[in-house]
């Protein structure tokens, strides 16, 4: 392991067990909860995809004429990480997005897409970021974390993108959640177990492999650049601390929610 890449995870090492003992997991306990937290984090799963295209964007070609952009190695380690996100295998057999995979999930789970799909077809129809948000409604919380994003995306600098993608991803679901997961699903599998797939999938595939691929594309990016560590490792911080803005919002829904339930 790369000593910088060390010190980065020594860094951040506080925001992720933030994340990872957050007081969110331990209120989700029925469908009901677990509808309103993923109504919150589909706008973590969605912008996942978007920071990892601006990387692809950034490090391979993606216009034409083709011609060789950056290094080679960097480009293959995005464009298998690219390849597993974008193209992956549902429960089902289908081809399809971990993105997509989620919403299927959502559906399945009673939760609302209304909003998430008001969005993306939003942005489908050529409306900008702030307009999307407006037209769908998307909740505060959802904007907060997708504009913390795209600010790393448009600084245009690949390592800054390539630290938010590989510190502050989608590997830091603790045990507690997926054993609350298999609960629900061994007593409403019609409702849970699209959710339980992906949550495996994703901790299969991103929490090992990928992970491993994004470290070696960090530190190929940062090289010995300590202005570039230094960077990296202050945008890492502020990603995880935007997912634990994320995670606040949530628990204070679900709690308000059992709370009303209760008056």
């Amino acid at each position: 392991m790369h000593p910088n890449i060390t010190k980065i995870q020594e860094s951040i090492a506080p925001l992720r067990q933030q994340i990872i003992n957050h007081q969110v997991y331990t209120e989700i306990s029925e469908l009901e909860d677990l509808r309103i937290f993923m109504e919150h984090h589909v706008y973590a799963v969605w912008d996942f995809m978007s920071l990892l295209k601006s990387l692809q964007i950034n490090l391979t070609c993606t216009t034409l004429p083709w011609v060789p952009v950056g290094d080679a190695v960097t480009r293959q380690l995005i464009n298998e990480i690219v390849a597993g996100e974008e193209t992956d295998v549902d429960a089902h057999g289908q081809v399809k997005s971990h993105f997509e995979m989620y919403l299927d999930a959502m559906e399945q789970c009673g939760a609302d897409t209304s909003t998430i799909n008001k969005f993306i077809i939003s942005l489908n129809n050529g409306r900008s970021l702030e307009m999307a948000f407006e037209l769908a409604q998307v909740p505060a919380a959802g904007r907060a974390f997708i504009n913390a994003t795209f600010e790393t995306i448009n600084s245009n600098q690949t390592h800054l993108q390539a630290a938010s993608f590989t510190f502050g991803r989608e590997d830091l679901i603790p045990n507690m959640f997926l054993s609350m997961v298999n609960d629900l699903n061994s007593t409403q599998p019609e409702q849970v177990s699209d959710f339980k797939y992906y949550l495996e999938r994703h901790i299969e595939v991103d929490g090992d492999h990928h992970s491993h691929l994004a470290l070696s594309m960090t530190e190929k990016l940062c090289s010995v650049d300590p202005d570039f560590w230094l960077a990296a490792e202050e945008t890492a911080k502020a990603a995880l601390q935007k997912r634990i803005d994320l995670w606040d919002a949530a628990h204070e829904e679900i709690v308000k929610n059992k709370e009303a339930a209760l008056a």
